[in-house]
């Protein structure tokens, strides 16, 4: 059996007018995380919002109490150089930090905004740095990426350099509202048949439509801006995705 469905609305979608309430308010209508879309400008070319944000929003949704429990702020790392920023994020309340392979294999390992560094990090050292904050590691891949760049990573026999979560992305990173890519799931499905119990997502152009889809592959987190934020029950399209995935574990 594989795990539980997590469903993580995204935040990108909801209203920043008011985005403690709407993150509050989602919790309440049935939803296990927040997904919350950093943005550089440079590794993708939108930009969303930073650290201050996140400690903004913090104090509206609850803790986890246990390691992938409601609450958690699932931050999905779009951004150049990650291992700058994992300490402040830790510090304004993420309690997942997933970042992109693409960017652990190009960028270097200053561990600050502001520091400069010769030395490169790498998805490994990246894994393990989260896991040294107290925060849950996760490791995302582009569609332009092969799913098997990340076997190293997840056979490796350091429990400290494994992700608890793989991110399949469904449209390409940068802005949401993308159709949703059903090609990338065979990703999914390579990734379930073979790491049964891994917490594996999808995010981009996830819905109704489109979620039988994603659970059929084997994807027990899902990420929805729009099909939620945007609906007039969204208490009822949480719940939707929700068994989508429980009834194919």
């Amino acid at each position: 059996m594989s795990p539980p469905a997590i469903i993580a609305p995204s935040i990108l979608s909801a209203d920043f007018a008011a985005l403690g309430q709407a993150c509050s308010d989602t919790i309440d209508q049935g939803a296990s995380w927040l997904h919350i879309d950093i943005m550089d400008g440079h590794f993708v070319p939108n930009m969303t919002f930073g650290a201050p944000v996140v400690t903004k929003i913090r104090p509206h949704v609850k803790r986890p109490s246990t390691a992938h429990g409601v609450g958690t702020f699932d931050c999905h790392m779009m951004i150049a150089e990650p291992k700058k920023w994992v300490k402040d994020f830790q510090k304004a309340g993420c309690d997942l930090y997933c970042f992109h392979y693409e960017a652990a294999i190009s960028s270097t390992a200053a561990e600050n905004p502001a520091d400069h560094s010769e030395s490169r990090t790498s998805p490994k050292d990246m894994i393990r740095y989260v896991h040294e904050q107290k925060m849950l590691a996760g490791i995302a891949i582009k569609p332009d990426t092969p799913v098997d760049v990340l076997w190293d990573i997840l056979d490796n026999q350091t429990q400290e350099e494994v992700p608890d979560m793989v991110l399949i992305m469904t449209v390409h990173p940068g802005f949401g509202g993308q159709k949703f890519m059903a090609s990338e799931l065979s990703k999914v499905a390579t990734l379930r048949q073979r790491y049964p119990n891994l917490n594996i997502e999808v995010d981009g152009g996830l819905s109704e439509a489109t979620v039988d889809q994603a659970a059929d592959a084997g994807a027990n987190v899902i990420v929805a801006g729009s099909a939620v934020f945007g609906a007039r029950d969204p208490a009822d399209v949480i719940a939707k995705l929700r068994d989508a995935v429980e009834k194919r574990r």
